[in-house]
Formats: C-alpha cells, structure tokens, sequence
C-alpha cells in the first residue's frame, strides 16, 4: 500500500501547537518532552515540534506530512517513526546525529539518493523502508537493486526492513533470502533452472538402533550405585530406630497420650 491519498477535510491538515504538544505529553516546558506519540492526527505542518530540544522517541505515523523542516534541531531524537505520510525526501534528518532507529516506510522515496542524507549519521542501525505486514512500502523499493543499493549506502545499518543484515542472527536471515530467491520461479525467457532432486540428509541405517554392547565399566558403575543404595537404605533404618529409643526415653513414665 502506498501512501494514503488527501482525505476530505484534510486539505490543509493540522498544524502541531504548544498546547498540542503540552496535551499530548502531560509536560508543562516543550524542552523537558522526551518522548511523543503524534500518529493518525492529520498533522502536515509541524510547527513549533523543533522547539522540543530533549525529544528522544518520536511518532508522527499516519499523518500527512510533506517535509521534515523542523526536526533539524531536535539533536537528542534516537527513534522516528514517520511511516505513512507523504514524504519525498528525509534530508532534515541529517542534523539528528543521535539517531538510531527510522521507520519511512508508506512514503513517496524514489530512489536511493533521497537516502543519502543518512550517510552521515553514524548511529543509525535500524532502518525500516518496507512494511509487508501493514502493506506500506516506498517507489524505491520496487527497483530489484534496492536492498544492495541501500546496503552500499548505509554499511553500517543492522537490521534493514526488520532483517537483520549485520551481527548475530545475521547468516540466518541471509540463509533464507537464498532459498526465497532460488524458489522463485525465473522471469526470463525460456525454461527456469531445473530442480534438484531431494536427497536423504543422513546416511542409510542412521537411524537404526545400535546393538547393546556390555561394558566391564558400565556394570562396575551399576554394581557401585547398587551398593552405596543399600547403605542409604541401612542408615534410613537405624536413624528411624534411634529416634524410637529416644523418644521412648523422654516420655514420662505412666504418661497417658491424648489423640485429639
């Protein structure tokens, strides 16, 4: 699903405001707001947002934004949700120097140059571009060079599109890439690869049962525990006996017991 087209009263969208931003956060100083949910508001001008100098987690998904202009100043921010607007570039963003974590996915980004404004940002590790399970997605991504595009671009992302591409788990994700890949049936002209026939895993009689073997070390073992068994069992007696003896011995004679 591509961006959601103009709704009917949305024309000139919401404008975010000091008193939009005290509501939203509970905070009284746009600088002590660090975290802000803004999604599905009809925003498309973002105001006074700059003004928030200690933001560090923002969401403004689900709006009508065109731009980014004010999110320059906002130092501080370590995750942007921007996914399902109307953005054709990201450039502001390269002021974010602290940034980590971008969603943009569900915009208007053609092509690999809008990503370039990232390159700079040396904490940015997580880069989502293409949502499957919520059908957004952005122009670029069509281009069958976009995820080796993005990678030469960004080296030092970790996880692009929720797959991680670097570090721990990494080979696994890359081991699925290659089967989707050679399942999928060829586009071009002729017959596609044939395929390769299924072969056993493991060697015939693998899975047999081995034939029980005595072992002298084994029956010793067992022999061992049998015995250090039985003493468990011996000393059990006699501590049972002993305490009978002592309990006999400190009940007073004669003394009459009470079941109550």
């Amino acid at each position: 699903m591509e961006p959601r087209g103009e709704k009917s009263g949305e024309a000139d969208g919401v404008r975010v405001t000091p008193q939009l931003l005290k509501a939203r956060s509970g905070e009284f100083a746009l600088e002590s707001i660090l975290l802000l949910k803004l999604q599905g508001l009809g925003l498309a001008d973002l105001g006074c947002l700059g003004e928030c100098l200690g933001l560090e987690w923002l969401d403004l998904s689900g709006n009508a934004l065109t731009q980014l202009g004010p999110l320059a100043s906002l130092r501080q921010l370590a995750v942007l949700n921007v996914a399902d607007n109307r953005l054709t570039g990201l450039e502001p963003l390269a002021a974010c120097e602290n940034l980590q974590s971008l969603n943009a996915a569900g915009n208007l980004l053609a092509g690999p140059g809008q990503l370039q404004c990232l390159a700079a940002l040396r904490g940015l590790e997580r880069l989502r571009l293409r949502d499957p399970l919520a059908r957004l997605s952005n122009p670029l991504c069509a281009s069958p060079s976009y995820w080796a595009s993005v990678r030469e671009l960004l080296p030092g992302l970790k996880v692009i599109d929720g797959e991680r591409v670097s570090g721990r788990g990494s080979d696994f994700y890359q081991l699925c890439r290659d089967l989707d890949s050679s399942l999928r049936p060829s586009s071009g002209p002729g017959p596609g690869p044939r395929a390769v026939e299924a072969q056993p895993w493991v060697e015939p009689g693998y899975w047999e049962s081995w034939p029980t073997r005595s072992s002298s070390i084994l029956e010793e073992a067992c022999r061992q525990f049998q015995d250090t068994l039985q003493e468990c069992h011996d000393l059990d007696r006699q501590a049972r006996d002993s305490l009978a003896q002592a309990e006999q011995a400190l009940s007073p004679a004669g003394a009459t017991s009470f079941v109550f």
